[in-house]
Protein backbone atom coordinates (compact mmCIF):
# COMPACT_ATOMS: atom_id res chain seq x y z
CA UNK A 1 0.00 0.00 0.00
CA UNK A 2 1.03 3.32 -0.83
CA UNK A 3 2.28 5.18 2.53
CA UNK A 4 0.99 8.67 0.92
CA UNK A 5 -2.22 7.72 -0.48
CA UNK A 6 -2.77 5.92 2.78
CA UNK A 7 -2.00 9.38 4.81
CA UNK A 8 -4.24 11.13 2.22
CA UNK A 9 -7.40 8.84 3.13
CA UNK A 10 -6.88 9.44 6.68
CA UNK A 11 -7.20 12.90 6.62
CA UNK A 12 -9.94 13.13 4.07
CA UNK A 13 -11.43 10.39 6.47
CA UNK A 14 -10.97 13.20 9.59
CA UNK A 15 -12.10 16.05 8.10
CA UNK A 16 -15.63 14.22 6.94
CA UNK A 17 -15.93 12.74 10.54
CA UNK A 18 -15.25 16.38 11.68
CA UNK A 19 -17.55 17.88 8.96
CA UNK A 20 -20.35 15.63 9.95
CA UNK A 21 -20.41 15.85 13.75
CA UNK A 22 -20.97 19.42 13.43
CA UNK A 23 -17.47 20.87 13.49
CA UNK A 24 -14.28 20.02 15.97
CA UNK A 25 -14.56 18.69 19.23
CA UNK A 26 -13.22 21.80 21.07
CA UNK A 27 -15.58 24.12 19.96
CA UNK A 28 -17.92 22.87 22.65
CA UNK A 29 -15.21 23.55 25.67
CA UNK A 30 -14.63 27.12 25.22
CA UNK A 31 -16.87 30.51 24.72
CA UNK A 32 -16.73 31.60 21.13
CA UNK A 33 -15.27 35.09 21.00
CA UNK A 34 -17.51 37.99 21.05
CA UNK A 35 -19.45 38.02 17.74
CA UNK A 36 -20.89 40.78 15.36
CA UNK A 37 -23.70 42.61 16.72
CA UNK A 38 -27.03 44.49 16.17
CA UNK A 39 -29.05 46.82 17.90
CA UNK A 40 -32.38 45.67 18.62
CA UNK A 41 -35.94 48.09 20.18
CA UNK A 42 -38.00 46.84 23.10
CA UNK A 43 -39.94 49.67 23.50
CA UNK A 44 -37.44 51.79 24.96
CA UNK A 45 -35.38 49.72 25.83
CA UNK A 46 -32.09 48.79 23.22
CA UNK A 47 -30.53 45.64 23.29
CA UNK A 48 -27.01 44.83 22.30
CA UNK A 49 -27.54 41.29 20.19
CA UNK A 50 -24.33 39.28 19.19
CA UNK A 51 -25.43 37.89 15.78
CA UNK A 52 -25.17 33.53 16.26
CA UNK A 53 -25.72 33.11 12.12
CA UNK A 54 -23.52 30.22 11.33
CA UNK A 55 -24.15 26.87 12.59
CA UNK A 56 -21.02 26.59 14.71
CA UNK A 57 -21.60 30.21 16.17
CA UNK A 58 -25.15 28.69 17.16
CA UNK A 59 -23.99 25.28 18.12
CA UNK A 60 -21.93 27.23 20.50
CA UNK A 61 -24.39 30.09 21.73
CA UNK A 62 -24.00 31.32 24.93
CA UNK A 63 -21.74 28.30 26.40
CA UNK A 64 -18.54 28.73 29.10
CA UNK A 65 -19.49 32.37 29.79
CA UNK A 66 -19.65 33.54 32.41
CA UNK A 67 -21.47 36.52 32.29
CA UNK A 68 -23.24 39.24 30.16
CA UNK A 69 -24.03 42.69 30.99
CA UNK A 70 -27.91 43.40 31.09
CA UNK A 71 -28.48 45.37 27.77
CA UNK A 72 -26.34 42.53 25.50
CA UNK A 73 -28.01 39.43 24.49
CA UNK A 74 -27.70 36.63 21.64
CA UNK A 75 -29.74 36.66 18.78
CA UNK A 76 -29.96 33.29 17.12
CA UNK A 77 -30.30 33.65 13.17
CA UNK A 78 -31.62 30.80 10.99
CA UNK A 79 -32.09 30.26 7.13
CA UNK A 80 -35.48 29.12 7.33
CA UNK A 81 -38.14 29.04 9.76
CA UNK A 82 -38.68 25.85 11.63
CA UNK A 83 -39.34 24.91 14.92
CA UNK A 84 -36.20 26.02 16.79
CA UNK A 85 -35.41 23.72 20.57
CA UNK A 86 -32.30 25.14 22.89
CA UNK A 87 -30.94 23.54 25.84
CA UNK A 88 -28.35 24.76 28.00
CA UNK A 89 -25.74 21.70 28.49
CA UNK A 90 -22.36 23.89 28.72
CA UNK A 91 -24.12 27.08 29.43
CA UNK A 92 -23.23 28.36 33.11
CA UNK A 93 -26.06 31.50 33.15
CA UNK A 94 -29.39 31.48 33.68
CA UNK A 95 -31.07 32.99 30.69
CA UNK A 96 -34.41 33.45 28.80
CA UNK A 97 -35.19 32.91 25.28
CA UNK A 98 -37.50 34.84 23.24
CA UNK A 99 -38.75 32.89 19.80
CA UNK A 100 -39.04 35.35 17.69
CA UNK A 101 -41.44 35.09 14.15
CA UNK A 102 -39.79 36.96 11.07
CA UNK A 103 -41.92 40.43 11.67
CA UNK A 104 -40.15 40.89 15.34
CA UNK A 105 -43.74 39.41 17.06
CA UNK A 106 -42.54 36.91 20.15
CA UNK A 107 -44.41 33.73 19.40
CA UNK A 108 -43.40 32.53 23.21
CA UNK A 109 -40.49 32.64 25.76
CA UNK A 110 -39.00 30.66 28.45
CA UNK A 111 -37.07 30.29 31.26
CA UNK A 112 -33.71 27.77 31.00
CA UNK A 113 -31.33 26.59 34.14
CA UNK A 114 -27.88 26.44 33.24
CA UNK A 115 -26.05 23.43 32.53
CA UNK A 116 -29.29 21.33 32.00
CA UNK A 117 -30.52 19.23 29.26
CA UNK A 118 -34.31 20.00 29.04
CA UNK A 119 -35.02 21.35 25.39
CA UNK A 120 -37.46 24.59 25.21
CA UNK A 121 -38.99 25.08 22.16
CA UNK A 122 -40.99 27.31 20.07
CA UNK A 123 -44.40 27.39 19.62
CA UNK A 124 -44.47 27.46 15.99
CA UNK A 125 -41.83 27.92 13.04
CA UNK A 126 -39.46 30.73 13.50
CA UNK A 127 -36.12 32.18 12.60
CA UNK A 128 -34.97 33.86 15.34
CA UNK A 129 -34.07 33.33 18.96
CA UNK A 130 -32.92 35.77 21.66
CA UNK A 131 -31.51 34.67 24.85
CA UNK A 132 -31.28 37.18 27.47
CA UNK A 133 -30.10 37.47 31.22
CA UNK A 134 -32.87 35.36 32.54
CA UNK A 135 -35.66 37.58 33.89
CA UNK A 136 -35.03 40.35 31.26
CA UNK A 137 -38.58 40.11 29.63
CA UNK A 138 -40.48 39.07 32.28
CA UNK A 139 -38.79 42.48 34.10
CA UNK A 140 -39.86 44.99 31.46
CA UNK A 141 -43.10 43.61 31.07
CA UNK A 142 -42.54 41.76 27.38
CA UNK A 143 -44.36 39.17 26.80
CA UNK A 144 -45.81 36.63 23.77
CA UNK A 145 -47.05 38.83 21.39
CA UNK A 146 -44.71 42.20 21.86
CA UNK A 147 -43.06 43.22 18.64
CA UNK A 148 -39.06 43.88 18.93
CA UNK A 149 -37.89 45.83 16.28
CA UNK A 150 -34.16 46.31 14.30
CA UNK A 151 -32.79 45.12 11.20
CA UNK A 152 -33.17 41.74 11.20
CA UNK A 153 -37.00 42.50 11.45
CA UNK A 154 -36.98 44.54 8.91
CA UNK A 155 -37.84 47.57 10.85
Amino acid sequence: MNPIRSIKTLINTSMAAMLLSGGPAWAQDAAQPKLDTVSLNAGMHVIKAELARTPQQRQIGMMHRTQMAAHEGMLFVFEQASPQCFWMKNTLLPLSIAFIADDGSIVNIADMQPKSEQSHCSAQPVRFALEMNQGWFDKRGIKPGFKLKGPPFGN
